[in-house]
Order: structure tokens, then C-alpha cells, then sequence
């Protein structure tokens, strides 16, 4: 404790005081407002109140103090109290003091641990849940891909004439399905671009930067989506390069898609340059591949002219939630 004395508030205190002094001493009989400057303004108020009559306690008062001859921030729990000369008038100060400074520090270290600890408990959650999640999608990404597979070699072999060219086409439309679950796990866990996957489907079929034209702006398609229509536009090259314009050395394709409106999606596959065409006489497994599968997967309509000029294929349906989540 110590106590101040008089006009000029003349500091007294005892041996427990001594360490809060830092390196302010001797600091016996100098002037309160002097030897406690930096302090003076925050306490003030305080000093005020005792010297009126009315004692003041205040805990863990934060204070900026250069005592060592640098800042610090201190923090101090004490009592101001009214001293009286033998006349009775107010003529000084007590100040019973605690200081807590480390106490303090403590706390705040404390809290600050708990806060990590807290965040890492959360952010531990978060990370269990999007496994889960993870673990589902890709679980229901193997179910979806093996019956797509299973799908494409049972059709294959009902419409084939050998089992070599069953064995091709199997290979080659699985390779393209291959390449879509490529894009899936290096672009998002449930979602791909379009002119990413247009560009991986046609890549073994461009023998020139003429052969294709592309254009659309960066629409993203769930997993089922994209697998459907990378097998579609797969089909569609490998016929255009049989049969049709990739056949001619002039021939060429415009590809092209937009978005509908808040969830709708278009795209249009023109082929022009190559031989003339024929609507053929028998639908084989590809040509219901293009057709009915994906229109089932966009939930529209999906739909091959053979025109003479060239073959055109037209998508127009909706695109899935979980695509529009994953831009």
C-alpha cells in the first residue's frame, strides 16, 4: 500500500510496494503527478473522487506504464480512499493495491488457448463432415459409373457384328468415359466445365485447329451431366470421323452452348464441309446414347438431324442444383 500527502500528494509506501515501482525509485516524497506521469490522466478521476470524500475500487484496471523505460501493458486492482488530517479535513490519499498484470496475461492466454482449441474442435467437424460427404459422392460417383459401364458393353454387344468391333468400341467409349471422370476429380468433386469436357472428348479427332469451333461462355455440369454429355459428344465425333464432315479434309464442327435463364442450358453440335448425309436406317446404341440418356440426364429433349448439308445435334434442358453450388 502507499499513501499520498498533502498539496502536491507526496508519495509514502511500504516495502510491498516497492516492486510495482519498477525502476521509479526512491519514489518516497515526490509528487504523485510527477512520479506516476504516464498513469496520471487514467487515474485521475479516481483521485479526484477520493479527495471529494468518496472512496472508489476498481479491478484489473488496464494501464500503459513506461515504469522499466519501456511500455508495457499492466493491469492493477485497487482501493482509493480519503485520508484525514487531525482536523478532520480531507488531506490525502490511501491506495491499497494489487497489481495483476501476470494474472492477467494468464487469463488471456488461457482464453486464447481455449479459442484455438475451440476452433480446432470445429474446424476437426467440419473436416469429418465434408469426408462424409466426400465419401457418399464418391460412393454414389461408383454406383453411377459402373452402371453407365455395365450399360455401354451390354448395348455394345447387342449391336455389334464382331466381337472385335465390340471389343473396339467398348474400349474407345469407355476411354471417353474415362476422360470425363478425369475432368470430375481434377476440376470439383460434383462438377465440370463444359468447354473442358467438349475439348477432352474431340482432342483424338482434331487433326487441325479448323477442325473444330467451340464457343460458350464457363458453364459447370454436375457428374452425371458431364459424364452423359462427354459420351455424347464422344459418339458424335467418332461418327462425324466415320461418316461425316471429320471424314473430308474440308469438314468442320461448330460447337456451341449457352445458359437459359437461371437453371436452363442449350447446346448445338453443327457439322458441315464433309459428304452428304443420309439418316441411317437403323439406330444403333450410340445414336440412343446422344438421344435419350442425356436428355433424361437434363431433363429435356435431345434430338440428331441428319440433314444433307451435315449432321446436327441439339441438347436443350436444365442444368442440375449441385452444378451451380460448385462455381
Amino acid at each position: 500500500m502507499c499513501f499520498w500527502w498533502g498539496d502536491d500528494l507526496l508519495q509514502f509506501h511500504n516495502d510491498a510496494y516497492m516492486p510495482m515501482l519498477g525502476k521509479r525509485q526512491p519514489a518516497i516524497g515526490k509528487p504523485f503527478k510527477e512520479l506516476w506521469a504516464d498513469v496520471w490522466e487514467d487515474v485521475l478521476p479516481f483521485v479526484r473522487s477520493a479527495l471529494a470524500g468518496k472512496g472508489t475500487w476498481i479491478e484489473n484496471l488496464p494501464l500503459i506504464m513506461t515504469r522499466n523505460g519501456y511500455e508495457e501493458q499492466t493491469y492493477f486492482t485497487f482501493s482509493y480512499s480519503p485520508l484525514h488530517d487531525d482536523a478532520g479535513d480531507i488531506r490525502g490519499i490511501l491506495n491499497v493495491v494489487t497489481e495483476t498484470t501476470g494474472a492477467m496475461r494468464d487469463r488471456e492466454a488461457l482464453e486464447q488457448a481455449y479459442a484455438g482449441a475451440t476452433s480446432h474442435i470445429l474446424e476437426r467437424e467440419q473436416h469429418e463432415q465434408e469426408l462424409k460427404l466426400l465419401n457418399r459422392e464418391l460412393a454414389h460417383r461408383m454406383k453411377n459409373t459402373l452402371a453407365m459401364v455395365q450399360s455401354i458393353i451390354s448395348q455394345t454387344l447387342r449391336g455389334a457384328s464382331s466381337l472385335s468391333d465390340a471389343a473396339s468400341t467398348i474400349s474407345a467409349r469407355i476411354q471417353a468415359l474415362a476422360k470425363a471422370q478425369d475432368l470430375l476429380t481434377g476440376m470439383s468433386v460434383t462438377a465440370a466445365e463444359v468447354s473442358a469436357i467438349a475439348n477432352a472428348a474431340v482432342a483424338p479427332h482434331s487433326d487441325s485447329e479448323t477442325r473444330f469451333q467451340m464457343q460458350g461462355p464457363n458453364v459447370f455440369l454436375s457428374a452425371q451431366q458431364a459424364l452423359g454429355l462427354s459420351l455424347a459428344i464422344h459418339e458424335l465425333a467418332t461418327n462425324a470421323t466415320k461418316y461425316g464432315a471429320l471424314s473430308s479434309p474440308g469438314g468442320r464442327v461448330e460447337v456451341s452452348w449457352a445458359r437459359q435463364g437461371e437453371e436452363g442450358f442449350f447446346f448445338d453440335w453443327r457439322e458441315s464441309g464433309g459428304p452428304p448425309v443420309r439418316e441411317p436406317s437403323r439406330r444403333g446404341f450410340g445414336s440412343r446414347l446422344t438421344e435419350r440418356v442425356v436428355s433424361d440426364l437434363f431433363k429435356g429433349e435431345a434430338k440428331i438431324h441428319f440433314l444433307p448439308d451435315g449432321v446436327i445435334f441439339s441438347l436443350s434442358g436444365r442444368l442440375n442444383q449441385a452444378a451451380d453450388l460448385d462455381r
